[in-house]
Parts: C-alpha cells; structure tokens; sequence
C-alpha cells in the first residue's frame, strides 16, 4: 500500500492538505536507485493516476524542482531547497538533544550543554536523571562560569586577550569551601583544562556535586559550547568520573562536534547548489 493511502485511511485531520501530500510523494518517487523516471513509474509508485500524477509532474517543472524531456522526468537541484531549510533551521540543542538522551542512558547521570553568556553559562539542552543539586536545573538556567566544569571548558576555549578581560572584572566568590577564588589559580586550572582536553569540578559550585565536561568545537576549532555529566560526590570519586563517565562524555561531544560539522558542510553544499 502506498504511503498516500495509508495516510488517508487513517482519517486524516481536517487540516490535512491531500495535493500538498500528493505532491511531497511526487518528489520522493525519485531516489538514488531511480534518478529518472517516467510518468507511468511516477504514477504507480505514488498510487495516483497517470493525469493526476502528470499535472503534478508539470507543475514542479514550471516550479523548476523537476526537468523533463518529453519521457523522462528528473529532479533538479532545486530540490535542495527544501533540505536546506530543515538545516538552517537546526539549533544546537537539536543536533546535541539526541546524544545527550544516549549519554544519560548509558552513565545513568544527568548530562548538559551549555555556552557561554557573559560570565556565565547558560544552559541550552539538558537530560536529568535526578535531582542533584538544591537548585533546579532547567534550560536557560545560568551559572558563574569560574565555578563550573562547563564554564571552565568554555574559559579555556578563549582567546588570551578575552580570557584576560574576563579575570580582570569578575569576582570569584566563594560558592563552597573548595571554590578557587584566586585569579592566578584558576588561570593555571585552565591551562590543565586546555591541555588535558576536559575538566573536572569538584564540590566547588555545591557541596555533594561532582561534574566533569568536554570542549564542543565548531568546524573552525573553535570551543562554541561545552558537555558535562554531572554526579552526586557519595556516588563517584574523583578518579571515577575521570574512569567511568569521562569516556562517554569525550565520545558524546565528538558526536556533536561531527554533526554539528555534518549540519554546517550540508548547508553550505546546498547553498552553494542553489546557485551554481
């Protein structure tokens, strides 16, 4: 059974458009394996008939997303339009959103990204497991920067010039017993962070809280966001958020990192079809 028929046996809503439908089906009659085809291969994959499927046919042609030459139709790349807007539109909790939930799974910890906002971070995509802070965690929720493994990923991701001004003007509060409060220290936690490729907080934003994160670049290199797994401290030492979470967690991130690079290749190459 076609998916057109499939569809509308199911009582389609009222708001359902059959021709925007069958001209959708139209379009996904051509594939790699039929590149081409003719009107009649058109019509039987879509389940319409040969006049139905002609008009449409032509109507992309006047539309320029298909060509033709009296037998055979073939789609144009034009088309690209269509995908390409899919992925302008993609955000990165979109591309991050799916690791996230598959990193949670398999630590069995809550995992976040979040970017840097001022002298804060400002988290964009999070997946709980459970509560493990006093305060509750949501998208949009900020932290200082200086006190967090993802602030601190992002910190280190600065250039000198920046990461100067930003020691010069904030103030390194004492969250906890164990907050770095002197600028030169931190500054020499962010080379590690920068050398070792992650970093790891411990108890210095709330007591009991453990989290580790990883760098997000862009397809310049450039950190854009960072990654983390949170853990409540009776739950994981130290040397056990470095064993058992920090390997998850740097293969997530290179996950994001590849397709937010798939995502950006895919739209300048169909930018760049779109005028070619």
């Amino acid at each position: 059974m076609s998916e057109r028929l499939a569809h509308e046996q199911r009582d389609p809503s009222p708001d359902y458009v059959q021709s925007l439908a069958r001209g959708l089906a139209v379009i996904r009659a051509f594939d790699a394996e039929h590149p081409r085809r003719t009107l009649s291969d058109v019509a039987k994959t879509t389940d319409l008939t040969r006049a139905t499927a002609r008009r449409f046919l032509l109507t992309l042609v006047e539309l320029g997303y298909v060509r033709s030459d009296g037998s055979m139709f073939w789609l144009t790349p034009r088309v690209l339009e269509l995908g390409y807007s899919y992925l302008s539109s993609l955000t990165l909790p979109d591309v991050a959103g799916p690791h996230l939930e598959s990193l949670a799974e398999q630590v069995r910890e809550s995992s976040s990204v979040s970017i840097l906002d001022g002298d804060d971070v400002v988290y964009v995509a999070r997946v709980p497991v459970s509560r493990i802070m006093t305060v509750a965690i949501t998208i949009g929720t900020r932290f200082p920067a200086y006190a967090t493994s993802m602030g601190r990923v992002l910190l280190a991701g600065l250039s000198p010039e920046k990461l100067e001004d930003y020691l010069g003007r904030v103030e390194l509060a004492a969250l906890t017993g164990k907050t770095i409060t002197d600028p030169a220290s931190l500054r020499a936690e962010l080379d590690d962070v920068r050398a070792q490729g992650y970093c790891l907080v411990d108890q210095e934003l709330e007591e009991g809280l453990r989290s580790i994160a990883a760098p997000i670049r862009d397809h310049t290199g450039e950190v854009v966001a960072a990654a983390n797994v949170s853990t409540q401290a009776a739950r994981h030492s130290a040397d056990a958020v470095r064993e058992h979470l920090l390997p998850a967690l740097l293969r997530a991130s290179s996950a994001i990192e590849t397709d937010l690079d798939r995502v950006h290749s895919q739209s300048t190459d169909h930018k760049g079809s779109l005028h070619a």
